[in-house]
């Protein structure tokens, strides 16, 4: 009894690290993709509102990528306008970042945790039970599941996005430099982050159904059943 129910646990959190390991892996991808960064500044005319060259722009996404990959308690960001350098952030701006920079870092962690656990469980699994059919089961429910929490952060999105992105802030940092003047909120507007969102809900949705698509058609063709009562036995 008692090693049938940490089998049953340790089922339902393989089950569940599938959408965190999707969700954290499309949101690095996300922070650490300069074609993202150069897309919001076209797309809101990034240089006309700051007044910065868009090479400078590209360094200024580049050095972030790289402060968020560093040790660097602070980010030291300087870039060029009209001829004359100057530190692109305030400080209140740079311990924002800071801020910023410690969710990253979480990102990475749960990534890393949940990649790990995943890994190990369906070594395991395929070792004690020699059947990829019962990692392929636990692999397309997971994918299902991920694909329920995209429609509700789907609805959320198109139902209030200023309002949930401004209560995420409320919760996820302790002061309102999020709010402070200056360049960052140039950089990145309102719309970078809605879009940004976006491309995190449809990157985690492709990648989902198609560990759903391999899952099921290994299923399908090895004739290993989809029954949810054979996933639990």
């Amino acid at each position: 009894m008692k090693w049938n129910i940490i089998n049953i646990i340790s089922r339902v959190v393989f089950i569940l690290c599938i959408p965190f390991l999707l969700l954290t892996a499309v949101i690095a991808i996300a922070f650490n993709s300069v074609a993202l960064y150069e897309y919001g500044f076209d797309k809101y005319d990034v240089a006309s509102t700051t007044g910065l060259a868009r090479t400078e722009l590209v360094k200024s996404a580049k050095a972030l990528i790289s402060y968020f990959n560093s040790g660097e308690e602070y980010i030291d960001l300087t870039v060029e306008k009209d001829g004359v350098e100057f530190e692109l952030f305030t400080h209140e701006e740079a311990v924002h970042m800071k801020d910023v920079k410690g969710l990253v870092r979480l990102d990475y962690g749960v990534l890393t945790g949940t990649f790990v656990y995943v890994l190990a469980y369906a070594g395991v699994s395929l070792y004690k039970k020699k059947d990829g059919g019962f990692i392929a089961r636990n692999l397309l429910i997971g994918s299902v599941v991920t694909l329920g929490l995209i429609l509700v952060l789907w609805l959320g999105s198109v139902w209030n996005f200023d309002a949930l992105f401004y209560q995420f802030h409320l919760m996820a940092f302790s002061n309102d430099f999020w709010s402070a003047e200056g360049y960052m909120l140039k950089l990145f507007p309102g719309g970078f982050w809605y879009d940004a969102t976006l491309f995190c809900i449809f990157g985690m949705a492709a990648a989902a159904a198609f560990l759903g698509l391999i899952a099921g058609s290994f299923l399908f063709f090895t004739k290993k059943g989809l029954l949810f009562h054979r996933q639990v036995s």
